[in-house]
């Protein structure tokens, strides 16, 4: 949850990352600038030098927005429970390269 996510920044001294429940088209279309969000009203976005975006999509895959979304940005960390649907987003990502990967069983 967010909440829980402050809460581990806090703990760890990290003060220069805003956490934000909305769906990943929503944040597409405000860093788009398409439209302004109620959820992000406290949030400069242009002042922010984004650089890496982190995804955890559903098994289907990253939809076309966020991987529209995903280009513009330097890194990504993805993560996946379906790893056929990686491999093929990570086709449609090819201007980014695997750096590193882990596996976890959490079943």
């Amino acid at each position: 949850s967010v909440e829980a996510a402050k809460a581990c920044a806090k703990e760890a001294g990290v003060d220069n990352v805003v956490f934000v429940g909305m769906s990943s088209e929503d944040v597409s279309r405000a860093l788009r600038g398409e439209r302004g969000f109620h959820r992000l009203r406290e949030v400069d976005l242009d002042a922010m030098r984004l650089r890496t975006l982190v995804v955890d999509p559903p098994r289907a895959g990253l939809d076309e927005g966020t991987l529209d979304l995903a280009q513009g940005f330097p890194e990504i960390l993805y993560v996946s429970c379906n790893p056929a649907k990686l491999a093929a987003d990570l086709d449609r990502l090819p201007d980014h390269r695997i750096r590193a990967a882990a596996i976890f069983d959490q079943f």
